[in-house]
């Protein structure tokens, strides 16, 4: 049996992980090709830059990081890496939640044990995972208070979902949805929103159970959309989609750390929990699947529906303070900005109206990646 020992951070320190597309630089589709990559950059950055069950995308971890600006600068420097590795390679890196175009039938299994392993237990719900997400870890310092905030945190993670919403084609089809990659990743056994868990005892027992019923091998083989890191000592928000640019990445980061730091202070006050039905959390991450900004949410509280961007508005303005405490705010600020702007998914959606040719919704995709983003505003 596994103690899972929580490691203490004593401030909110960030880890950010990006999951990127790698699309041929003429055609415009997914290319098997992480190995070509890897094999032009040097031993040090793959510590970084990471190959991940298929081989047409790669994923990029920063450091810990103290405040958002430290991780658009540590991004920035290994994205420009990837870029240029990718480029000797005739790729491009595309910034998505899902590809438009490319079968997932026709992707390669990075060739690595687990990975293999993980194919062979879950068959065609592991190959199907040509999707693409952001995570943003946030620290905290105790393994209850971890559990208590992806409980409290979970309202607010269809708002989180409809901003980065960025994948609206699959397979060649426009599925009608703002974010397929979260339809495609709630077909594991273990993804989509957490249960309900009390305490830390409550979710070690859980995962003791799991492994020793033969359920999943190790912790890693959890995927729900925020989950306790005990390794890192994080609250692991997972459930954003890949979106366009770093700069709305940098944004969303801003809003996750402001919110996970403020349901702590909350915790430490000793504030009364209002209770929200888990159901009404799984109507409000469909409502946010299907029609991304463009979702009316149903207030928890009131039960009443508010447009989305009304919704990401008045949390911001909750989380002002709590910004200028962690010194993100330009970047919290800039989310409102992008809460009026489109999202990834109608940008895509709207290329391929006025085209009709999806290798066109790529292109345009990859003209919209900025070179210098981590600057809010």
């Amino acid at each position: 049996m596994s103690l899972y020992r929580f490691v203490t951070n004593d401030r909110p320190t960030l880890g950010v992980e990006l999951e990127l597309n790698l699309v041929d630089a003429r055609t415009m589709a997914l290319r098997s090709a992480i190995t070509d990559v890897l094999a032009t950059i040097s031993d040090e950055q793959k510590t970084a830059i990471k190959p991940e069950l298929l081989q047409c995308y790669l994923e990029i971890n920063t450091g810990v990081c103290d405040h958002v600006e430290q991780v658009g600068r540590d991004l920035e420097a290994k994205i420009e890496v990837v870029r240029r590795a990718a480029a000797r390679n005739g790729l491009k890196i595309f910034w998505s939640g899902t590809h438009p175009f490319s079968k997932w039938q026709e992707q390669e299994v990075t060739p690595d044990d687990r990975y293999r392993a993980l194919i062979d237990l879950l068959q065609e719900t592991a190959r199907r995972l040509v999707t693409f997400g952001l995570h943003v870890h946030v620290g905290v310092d105790t393994g209850d208070k971890a559990i208590m905030i992806c409980d409290r945190i979970m309202q607010h993670l269809p708002v989180l979902l409809a901003l980065s919403a960025n994948s609206p084609f699959w397979q060649a089809r426009d599925t009608g949805l703002h974010s397929q990659r979260v339809k495609v990743m709630e077909t594991l056994p273990t993804a989509g929103l957490p249960p309900l868990m009390r305490n830390w005892s409550e979710y070690t027992w859980l995962l003791n159970h799991m492994v020793e019923t033969g359920f999943i091998k190790t912790i890693r083989e959890i995927w729900w959309d925020v989950r306790p890191h005990h390794n890192f000592g994080t609250v692991e928000v997972r459930i954003c989609d890949m979106p366009p640019t770093l700069r709305h990445v940098l944004g969303l980061t801003a809003l996750i750390q402001c919110l996970v730091f403020d349901l702590s202070q909350e915790i430490d006050r000793g504030t009364y929990q209002y209770d929200c039905h888990p159901f009404m959390v799984r109507q409000n991450k469909w409502r946010a699947c299907r029609y991304g900004m463009e979702a009316a949410l149903v207030d928890p509280t009131t039960f009443q529906s508010i447009p989305a961007r009304k919704v990401v508005h008045a949390l911001l303005d909750r989380l002002a303070d709590r910004a200028e405490e962690l010194g993100c705010a330009p970047y919290l600020q800039d989310v409102h900005n992008l809460a009026e702007e489109p999202t990834g998914a109608s940008r895509q959606i709207e290329t391929y109206r006025q085209t009709g040719d999806l290798a066109e919704v790529v292109r345009q995709g990859l003209l919209r990646t900025e070179p210098h983003p981590h600057t809010a505003g």
